[in-house]
């Protein structure tokens, strides 16, 4: 992803230090960020709500910074990254910390460090998937399918992006939840059905812009979904690989895993727009295969 909010020398008296002396007298510090999101929907809008609000961010790190010591800048880093990635619809973050008069003889600048981080399924909750965010600006609102919706998350944010949002889950009380949420949220434009996909549901054909499916494979059902979309209509496909499986047992069932390649073979009618079989965050896993794209206009 291109775009990126930077927030440059955000300085503040910190408590970062291995010696206790560090730690209990405050020291001047700065944070630099680069925060990863699509920008388009807030150009076209010129709408706050509809991108991050950097305020807010100051506010979230110096809420931390100001207020708790930290041994060791990689630690203070991280706890930094997750709190953004937690809170912020980014799909990436990339933080400098540094302490701008370190105790370090020959040093005439700063010392630091500098992470970049991804949500990880931890650090999601409620949010929406990143790979869901991140390739934003190929969607043009319209009508959505949320399929294996569990609570909403991705179909929440579908809603707030201005698509017609329908949300597919067998598990009743998720759908409650999120009727609550929608309900709460004013998002007249999402609606639920309850509808259990093992039993070969019917996807109304040529009737989506976009689809979209997360942590959830049922092989059989990938040419009802390739039929469901409109000509020009997007999907976007995440879920567990093999090696998720292999390292960590997680899904228990190897069935329920994709092999290499193979989300491209059950999608091969369209046009591929991004594709990677990766770890989300380094070799912690989760290991996943994620895929955009497009059916043929």
């Amino acid at each position: 992803m291109d775009d990126r909010l930077i927030i440059e020398r955000l300085e503040f008296q910190g408590y970062c230090g291995v010696s206790e002396t560090e730690r209990e007298a405050p020291q001047p510090m700065a944070v630099d960020l680069e925060l990863a999101l699509g920008m388009a929907p807030a150009a076209a809008t010129d709408d706050l709500t509809r991108t991050v609000d950097y305020l807010r961010v100051t506010e979230q790190v110096l809420a931390i910074v100001q207020t708790q010591r930290f041994h060791l800048l990689e630690t203070m880093a991280e706890r930094l990254a997750h709190a953004i990635l937690s809170e912020f619809p980014v799909a990436e973050a990339t933080l400098w910390v540094r302490k701008l008069k370190p105790p370090v003889k020959g040093v005439r600048e700063s010392t630091g460090v500098k992470i970049t981080r991804r949500p990880t399924d931890d650090q999601r909750g409620d949010r929406p998937a990143g790979w869901l965010m991140q390739h934003r600006p190929l969607y043009t609102p319209g009508r959505a399918l949320d399929l294996a919706c569990g609570r909403g998350r991705n179909a929440i944010y579908l809603a707030r992006e201005g698509f017609q949002v329908e949300a597919w889950d067998r598990d009743a009380a998720a759908l409650d939840e999120l009727r609550a949420t929608a309900a709460s949220l004013g998002l007249a434009s999402l609606t639920t059905r309850p509808v259990d996909l093992e039993q070969a549901p019917e996807i109304p054909s040529a009737s989506f812009d976009l689809v979209a499916v997360f942590y959830y494979l049922q092989r059989d059902l990938a040419p009802q979904i390739v039929r469901a979309l409109k000509p020009g209509g997007i999907l976007v496909y995440e879920t567990f690989l093999v090696d998720n499986h292999a390292r960590f047992n997680h899904p228990r069932r190897r069935e329920f895993c994709l092999n290499h390649n193979e989300l491209l073979s059950l999608f091969k009618e369209l046009r591929v727009l991004a594709y990677r079989e990766s770890a989300l965050a380094s070799d912690k896993g989760p290991f996943t295969a994620a895929l955009v794209a497009q059916r043929p206009a």
